[in-house]
C-alpha cells in the first residue's frame, strides 16, 4: 500500500464552507478513480508545535504504486488538486507532499 500524505496552509480567509467543499470533493475522489482504499483529512492536532505552518492535511491510502500514479494525472483529480493549490497561501509553497510505502 502507498500512503499519500498531504499537508496544506489554506488561506486564513478560506471560508468554512469552501473548505468543506474542497474536502468533500477529494473524498469524492474514492468513488470515482480505482485503487483508493480510504481517504482522509482533518485539521492538524498536534501539540509539539513542529507543523510548519500546515494546519490542515489529508492522506489517500492506495493499493499500491499503480494506483497512486493512476490517480495522480487522473482528470479529476488534477481538477481537484487545481482547487487546492489556489486554496493554498502561497500556491504550490502552501503544499507538501510525502508518500511512503506500508
Amino acid at each position: 500500500m502507498i500512503l499519500h500524505c498531504v499537508f496544506l496552509r489554506l488561506k486564513a480567509s478560506l471560508p468554512a464552507e469552501e473548505k468543506a467543499a474542497l474536502f468533500g470533493a477529494l473524498v469524492a475522489l474514492r468513488g470515482t478513480i480505482s485503487g483508493i482504499v480510504e481517504i482522509q483529512h482533518g485539521p492538524n492536532v498536534s501539540p509539539e508545535g513542529l507543523s510548519g505552518g500546515f494546519r490542515d492535511g489529508f492522506i489517500v491510502t492506495f493499493e499500491n504504486a499503480d494506483a497512486r500514479d493512476a490517480y495522480l494525472v487522473h482528470p479529476e483529480h488534477v481538477a481537484v488538486g487545481d482547487r487546492l493549490v489556489a486554496a493554498c497561501d502561497g500556491g504550490l509553497a502552501g503544499l507538501m507532499v510525502f508518500d511512503f510505502e506500508t
